[in-house]
């Protein structure tokens, strides 16, 4: 799980941890990234890393929905 402090949000800093996550999945080969996220949280700023929304669940919980994103590494 990743969170990152309200403190730091719009610092670069959740870009630069999803970088170097990315960077360390490609050199131990993998071929894809998946992340998820409730509509009030952080949608948004993985599409702008470039994941692309691939299922949603609705109601999840109760009023919310729940998105699946994935990327290419």
């Amino acid at each position: 799980m990743l969170w990152v402090s309200e403190a730091l949000r719009g610092k670069g800093t959740g870009t630069a941890l999803i970088a170097a996550a990315e960077e360390e999945a490609r050199r131990r080969g993998c071929l894809y990234a998946q992340v998820d996220t409730a509509s009030f949280q952080a949608r948004p700023f993985y599409e702008k890393q470039g994941y692309v929304v691939k299922l949603v669940l609705d109601n999840y919980p109760r009023v919310h929905q729940r998105f699946y994103l994935t990327k290419t590494l």
